[in-house]
């Protein structure tokens, strides 16, 4: 990527900025305040990569979690900023797009990499942020980003990041060409962009919906958006010559079969609600209309119209419930959540049978219907016989216009999805058309038997649904004040409940440490730290694993693309600033050297031309090396001698040359000689060590900047003060490359690699009562979730206390492995011993009118890998075959009740087993 210089650098490092940085964060803070005030559809916003909004927020004085730097001295301030960090360089989004590196591609043409997320990938600023920001420093690419208004009942701003892009087939000459639009744009809009792209007259073609290269609908043109119409990221669209010219293989079905050039027809369903009519058009034909004004319940295509049909190629399922799920781009967290849904037993009774009388469209925190009657129509398509898979991009556009969160193509949590969908269910099946308005009373110090049941009594007055009846539970909390002892006590429904990990307070790093003094080989070491620890934390497991003299002290530094991104030299800056997938190395040296000039030695391959001189060849490789350099002036030749007393711990030991000084236009210059014995070479190690071959080894060696973006032939005689950083680029040629390995430059350690396939790391485990030990643990409520006292009449930081008192049929447990900052969402993959069988939760339950709460596991939601890499399943269990299943998107495989217990296992679904007794009753 080629990044255009801020021009505000001078060759000595000093700042030309127009402004301080306390003056660029005042700036930047007022306008993103005034963008905030004037949201609105249409306004402009840029991507920006995390990493240089760090290093910029570093220089301005902005911390990790983004607070500002309070100082009454201005002066203060700015001179601890400017040697705390340097200045961040020309805005750098080369990480975060995925083309024009060759800088030919067009500001339209960049695209992001897929799979990245808000604040730990990129950044959005408002336009008048990136304006400034790009005044002072250039660099980019430009990405600019329109904001769109999402949802119907729920109204809400959200910055388009990953427009949908379409695969446009022309069936004339069978070419392919990629369109992106908005998932806002119209119908219209895409004829406009495909029609000027084809060079063709709009009233003389067709347009299809081509999903899974099958025919599906034909699109009009109109104000409809692409998102309403049901398309997909990367799915394919047809163009047809309505002359009859386009090619015959267009006018096939997968299997051959003609196809009319007229809109398809969905199929109907093979299911009815029993008992009444048939479902056609995702709803029953024997309701209005419209249920309400400006329903789109018919919609003209339902999912079952996307799946694989009994003459598709692919193995029909004979077996009901195994209909896999197709990713429609990033949806791995709907499908794994759904399969989980679709196999709980008591709802698939309730879906396949007549629940119309049950539809509430009239429930004003509902969906008027249409989740619920989405729901049980994908539900019955996953039920049916003859398909393999089917994609639920109508259930994807329900869910894009009631819960806009979950709209797009990004990553989300099946455990949101799954309290969503819980929630909007009932509220589209409550029973209560009208709920009555109950206020709400303390217990006064009742029994809690009269307490709870009024409590329950109270909340199925206004919520009874099929979701009340089988996943709600009843939970007691109790708040002390910490002051004055008044204890209120509460009794709260709950749909699931979300467990903490006990043993989740620390993390692994994996470090590579140098010798600073190239005296010994680098060396990865792994250590445990506290997860909200500080560098300093990191620095002492260092130190301890690598055995650190008390002489000694380590340099923490990130290396990003071949360069050092950053030195992490502030003792308290907080761990969570370092991602799991980054690089970090630490270089050990004598504490009394620390204090002098510090160098840094970049690595990059060049080859020689036939005239001897080198010549720009490859980037840059392998990791930077530092050294401290002593004396009040250094001189080149002095450069030379401490980045040849750094290589030297690399040296081959079969390997050696002789050496000569090179004079030409006063430059170092170096000549390839014979091979030498072992123990030569060793003489000529020791001779480097001692610095005594200063004149008689030679390296191509250039004066550069932190950015490696500038570079200046280094002259033996030019002398440098002390107390800088000085930097050099050193050009490795054959000889280097015979002389040294260059294999221990290579290949850093991420500082904590997830592997993709979840292992189940029993020496780290935990159990499910402990995690749920730990749910009901008393403990203080935090700062931001004060308690008003009515006894006090303030806020106090109230003791809380849960305790469970009646369970539902089915309970679901939420395994909390994900913990958010600023700037880093780490993932916890510890394994948690979870039972398959008999899970007793008897004694957790303080009401003691049920006999036992014994429960079976039916299905699990897991999560593999990190966050916005990962990816999402489902194993689920066919209760009547007594087999499990894999769900992995499309692909459904049987597998072993001993093989889905992992690391992986995110949400877990439970049945209540009753006892001969409690049936009875």
């Amino acid at each position: 990527m080629t990044i255009q210089d801020s021009g505000y650098m001078m060759e000595d490092g000093v700042s030309c900025l127009p402004c301080t940085p306390e003056e660029q964060k005042r700036i930047v803070t007022e306008l993103k305040y005034d963008s905030e005030r004037n949201l609105k559809e249409g306004n402009l916003y840029f991507v920006i990569s995390s990493r240089w909004v760090r290093r910029w927020e570093r220089y301005v004085g902005i911390d990790a979690d983004g607070n500002l730097n309070q100082s009454s001295d201005s002066r203060h301030l700015n001179t601890a900023s400017s040697n705390m960090a340097e200045m961040p360089g020309p805005i750098d989004n080369s990480d975060i797009v995925q083309n024009g590196s060759d800088g030919d591609c067009k500001e339209d043409e960049i695209q992001l990499r897929g799979m990245l997320m808000e604040a730990q990938d990129y950044v959005l600023v408002p336009q008048k942020v990136w304006e400034k920001l790009h005044e002072w420093y250039k660099g980019g690419p430009s990405l600019p980003r329109k904001m769109i208004l999402q949802g119907v009942y729920h109204r809400n701003f959200d910055v388009e990041v990953y427009p949908l892009c379409l695969n446009l087939i022309d069936s004339r000459d069978e070419s392919q060409s990629v369109i992106w639009l908005s998932r806002k744009a119209s119908v219209t809009e895409l004829f406009q962009r495909v029609c000027a792209l084809r060079g063709v007259e709009q009233d003389k073609v067709r347009i299809w919906d081509y999903f899974n290269k099958r025919k599906h609908a034909q699109l009009f043109a109109s104000n409809k958006s692409l998102e309403e119409s049901n398309l997909q990221m990367d799915q394919n669209i047809l163009l047809e010559q309505i002359d009859g010219h386009q090619s015959s293989r267009f006018g096939m079905d997968s299997t051959g079969n003609e196809l009319a050039l007229v809109s398809m027809e969905p199929s109907r369903s093979s299911f009815t609600i029993a008992g009444g009519p048939a479902l056609f058009n995702g709803h029953s034909s024997g309701y209005k209309s419209n249920l309400y004004p400006g329903s789109s319940i018919g919609s003209g295509l339902s999912d079952r119209s996307d799946s694989f049909d009994a003459n598709n190629s692919v193995r029909k399922r004979e077996t009901r419930g195994l209909t896999g799920l197709q990713n429609l781009g990033n949806t791995c967290f709907m499908n794994s959540a759904l399969q989980c849904l679709v196999h709980t037993p008591p709802l698939v009774k309730y879906f396949l049978k007549d629940y119309s009388d049950e539809i509430n469209t009239q429930n004003p925190l509902g969906m008027h219907g249409e989740l619920a009657l989405a729901f049980g129509e994908l539900l019955r398509k996953l039920w049916s016989s003859g398909q393999t898979s089917i994609a639920p991009r109508v259930f994807k556009g329900k869910l894009a216009r009631f819960a806009p969160q979950f709209s797009g193509y990004n990553q989300h949590d099946s455990q949101e999805l799954l309290a969503f969908l819980l929630d909007g269910l009932h509220e589209d099946l409550n029973r209560v058309k009208q709920k009555p308005y109950i206020e709400m009373k303390d217990a006064d110090n009742h029994p809690d038997e009269e307490v709870a049941a009024e409590s329950w009594k109270n909340h199925k007055a206004r919520n009874d649904s099929v979701i009340v009846d089988v996943c709600q539970g009843q939970y007691k909390s109790t708040l002390v004040c910490p002051v004055c002892s008044k204890i209120s006590i509460t009794f709260d429904p709950f749909m699931y409940l979300s467990l903490p990990l006990p043993s989740t307070v620390t993390r692994t790093m994996t470090v590579t440490v140098f010798y600073g003094d190239g005296s010994g080989l680098p060396m990865p070491y792994t250590v445990s730290v506290l997860k909200n620890g500080s560098c300093k934390d990191l620095l002492l497991a260092l130190r301890t694993a690598c055995c650190l003299k008390t002489d000694e002290n380590l340099l923490l530094a990130e290396v990003y693309e071949n360069k050092i991104y950053r030195f992490l030299e502030v003792p308290l800056e907080p761990l969570v600033s370092i991602k799991d997938d980054e690089h970090i190395v630490a270089f050990r040296y004598q504490k009394k050297g620390m204090e002098k000039t510090k160098l840094v030695i970049f690595h990059r391959w060049h080859e020689k031309s036939k005239s001897d001189y080198l010549i720009s060849g490859k980037e840059l490789f392998g990791t930077p090396l530092i050294t401290y350099l002593e004396g009040d002036q250094i001189s080149g030749a002095d450069i030379e001698t401490a980045v040849s007393k750094v290589l030297s711990t690399f040296k081959r030991m079969y390997s050696s040359a002789k050496f000569h000084i090179g004079k030409e236009n006063d430059i170092l210059s170096d000549g390839l000689g014979e091979t030498c014995s072992s123990s030569d070479a060793h003489s000529v190690e020791n001779a480097e060590i001692e610095g005594t071959s200063s004149r008689d080894l030679s390296l191509w060696l250039h004066l550069t900047d932190d950015r490696v973006m500038t570079f200046k032939p280094l002259k033996k005689d030019t002398l440098f003060e002390s107390g800088k950083i000085l930097r050099v680029l050193l050009d490795w040629t054959d000889k280097e490359e015979e002389l040294y390995d260059a294999s221990y430059l290579k290949d850093l350690p991420e500082v904590h690699k997830a592997g993709f396939a979840a292992k189940k790391t029993r020496q780290e485990a935990i159990s499910l009562p402990s995690c749920l030990d730990a749910f009901l643990v008393e403990e203080p409520l935090g700062p931001d979730d004060m308690w008003y006292c009515p006894q006090c009449k303030v806020h106090r930081q109230a003791i809380k206390k849960l305790d469970l008192w009646t369970l539902p049929e089915i309970i679901v447990f939420h395994l909390k492995r994900f913990t958010y900052g600023r700037y880093l969402k780490n993932k916890i993959d510890t394994f948690v011993n979870f039972p398959i069988h008999n899970l007793d939760l008897t004694k957790y339950v303080l009401n003691k009118d049920a006999e036992s709460y014994i429960y079976e596991l039916y299905a699990i939601s897991n999560h593999y890998g990190g966050l916005g890499g990962g990816h999402y399943t489902a194993y689920a269990k066919l209760v009547e075959e007594n087999s499990w299943y894999h769900f992995d998107d499309s692909h459904v495989s049987p597998v072993n009740e001993s093989d889905i217990k992992t690391s992986a296992a995110y949400l877990l679904f439970y049945k209540r087993v009753r006892s001969e007794t409690e049936m009875e009753t």
